[in-house]
């Protein structure tokens, strides 16, 4: 699929919404889609009641018009991953604000590969956007086996976490595998699956 190469995640972390009593809520996140797999994610999720936030390339909104249309009919939310992945500090401020403009139109920014500066934050706020990364990554871009994903999940879990994992950018079957043991998982230890305000 064009546009949407294996895309490396470097550590970022922005604090989730917080959920340090009542339930013990986690954000699954879900990142380069839509793509083929994204249906198959969804199904996952409506299994366990699970909501989740789908940063979404613009490019592939318009390549799978259905899925997106599916994303948000489920409940779930789409946030912002720019119009075709692009590392937006190597860009020019116009070249920036081109990208993230060509991103669905969401509340919630999540700048491609982690990789953000001052630029970023002040386009993102001159939109009205706020920079939304994470505080796990399962890395299942690299593809290492359902079992390291799950694993990396499972132990990352802690109450208003955000959980970085991809619908798009390659084959998926070992997110999609590892994810409903995920939540089959947490949920017997009391987490709830919420999206993000996007």
């Amino acid at each position: 699929m064009s546009g949407t190469p294996d895309s490396p995640s470097t550590p970022g972390h922005t604090p989730g919404p917080g959920a340090t009593t009542g339930p013990k809520v986690l954000y699954l996140t879900f990142d380069d889609g839509p793509s083929e797999w994204t249906p198959k994610i969804l199904e996952v999720l409506a299994r366990h009641n699970a909501k989740a936030t789908f940063f979404e390339l613009g490019q592939l909104q318009k390549e799978f018009p259905a899925f997106v249309d599916q994303v948000r009919k489920a409940g779930h939310t789409i946030g912002n991953h720019t119009f075709d992945h692009a590392s937006l500090p190597s860009r020019s401020w116009s070249g920036m604000q081109q990208e993230i403009k060509g991103g669905p139109a969401s509340k919630c920014l999540r700048p491609p590969y982690g990789a953000t500066n001052s630029d970023v934050r002040s386009i993102a706020d001159e939109l009205k956007m706020r920079v939304v990364l994470w505080d796990v990554d399962t890395r299942d871009w690299t593809r290492p086996g359902s079992a390291t994903i799950e694993r990396r999940a499972v132990e990352g879990a802690r109450p208003g976490a955000i959980v970085l994992m991809h619908d798009g950018g390659g084959d998926r079957q070992q997110t999609v595998d590892a994810l409903e043991i995920v939540l089959t998982r947490l949920g017997k230890q009391g987490y709830v699956f919420r999206s993000l305000d996007c």
